[in-house]
């Protein structure tokens, strides 16, 4: 029997690759001998890939001709790809969740018995159990066009939109582990605090800097890695995780939580 965390023989698909916690995982698996690394991003990663096909995860165009383009087996898909709220609600949730969607249901049939879809989620998208109702509404909506009205129409409830989007993947991964199971493929997400990559002062001007650092004090008063991140993606999607299934891990040294528990100091808001 392999190793557990062992990638030799894998063929493995990632977006979002070029910086932050997508180029930690191009890392990652390389020490855990992944054979094959196909990255679809906008610009071409410097770390260890075999393969590159540029790819605007927010073009439903761009992400069908990139499946078209992966023949064969697939047996780990990261869905790593986001953006943040700097961009217009409909680039957001196009990036973030439309596209992440129809690269899934665009691989599945081409990843065997054993495999997994992996999605980076956010604890910023844990308050869907208050609306799971209007999240469900909005993921049942295949058209892209009516999805994006939907949005609009529902202004209070999408917000900036990046908040949402995680809403949406992390209900997604949730409904979807049923229907990947079925074939045998396991469905997760995991759902970071904030991390230190280049995104991190764009967080900070679309959430305020103020309630950015209240966070990272509330987690212990540490920042998330890309390599912290990267290693419990990875780890989701090896055989060590063959028995997870449908769960959305919160990797925020507790900050959930604390929350949940009634222990996070709010004074740091006031």
């Amino acid at each position: 029997m392999s190793h557990p965390f062992d990638y030799s023989g894998k063929r493995v698909v990632i977006t979002g690759a070029f910086s932050g916690v997508g180029a930690a995982c191009l890392e990652v698996l390389q020490q855990l001998g992944a054979a094959e690394v196909i990255a679809l991003d906008i610009k071409r990663p410097d770390g260890p890939i075999s393969s590159f096909i540029e790819t605007n995860m927010g073009d439903a165009a761009a992400v069908a001709a990139a499946a078209e383009q992966i023949d064969g087996r697939v047996d780990v898909l990261f869905n790593n790809a986001g953006i943040s709220a700097t961009r217009p609600v409909a680039d957001v949730m196009s990036v973030n969740w439309l596209g992440l969607r129809q690269l899934s249901e665009a691989l599945l049939p081409q990843i065997p018995q054993g495999g997994a879809i992996v999605n980076t989620a956010s604890i910023a998208g844990g308050q869907w159990p208050g609306h799971l109702a209007e999240v469900m509404e909005a993921i049942a909506i295949e058209d892209r066009a009516e999805l994006l009205a939907w949005c609009d129409s529902h202004k209070d409830l999408v917000g900036d939109g990046y908040g949402f989007s995680k809403e949406c993947v992390q209900v997604y991964t949730l409904k979807s582990a049923k229907q990947t199971l079925a074939r045998g493929v396991r469905t997760n997400s995991v759902c970071p605090a904030p991390i230190d990559t280049p995104l991190l002062p764009e967080f900070n001007e679309t959430m305020t800097e103020k309630t950015m650092s209240w966070t990272i004090e509330q987690c212990g008063g540490t920042i998330a890695t890309p390599t912290d991140i990267a290693t419990t993606l990875v780890f989701l999607g090896a055989d060590a995780a063959r028995y997870v299934n449908g769960v959305n891990l919160n990797v925020d040294m507790g900050f959930s939580a604390f929350m949940t528990t009634g222990q996070i100091d709010f004074s740091g808001l006031a």
